[in-house]
């Protein structure tokens, strides 16, 4: 399956890639393009388009990408995934910040990962690890 989303991705265009690969298609691939561009180049590569103006996966009422997909791909169930998704939301969606004592800390490392790394896909490997630690500390029931 090919995804793709608007470049310079942070925190939901981190943590929906991160969700992709773990839970819904592990071979998953993405591609980050200008924000314009995100509709046309799905249409032509025949692409998932995620968290754009007009996507196909993008926030809906009050739910983030991540909780979306989680939704659309029935992946509830899981106390970890929807405890992380808890903290993706709150440092992804405006208003929220203070809605779980992680989300401002989540938020500074997707800003600042993009002070420190300039390639969006390896921004998305090193990122990993990082959404990787956070389901783990989740799962032991935080």
């Amino acid at each position: 399956m090919q995804w793709v989303t608007r470049a310079r991705p942070k925190t939901d265009r981190i943590a929906c890639p991160w969700l992709i690969r773990r839970f819904i298609d592990s071979d998953a691939t993405f591609l980050f393009v200008a924000p314009p561009d995100v509709l046309a180049v799905a249409r032509d590569t025949g692409a998932h388009s995620f968290d754009a103006d007009g996507a196909q996966y993008a926030h809906r009422g009050d739910q983030c990408t991540f909780e979306v997909l989680i939704d659309e791909f029935h992946l509830h169930g899981d106390p970890a995934l929807e405890r992380l998704a808890h903290v993706v939301h709150a440092a992804d969606v405006a208003g929220q910040l203070e809605t779980d004592p992680l989300g401002p800390g989540l938020l500074a490392i997707g800003v600042g990962g993009l002070d420190v790394e300039t390639d969006d896909h390896r921004l998305l490997e090193r990122a990993t690890f990082v959404y990787d630690a956070l389901y783990a500390w989740c799962a032991q029931g935080a």
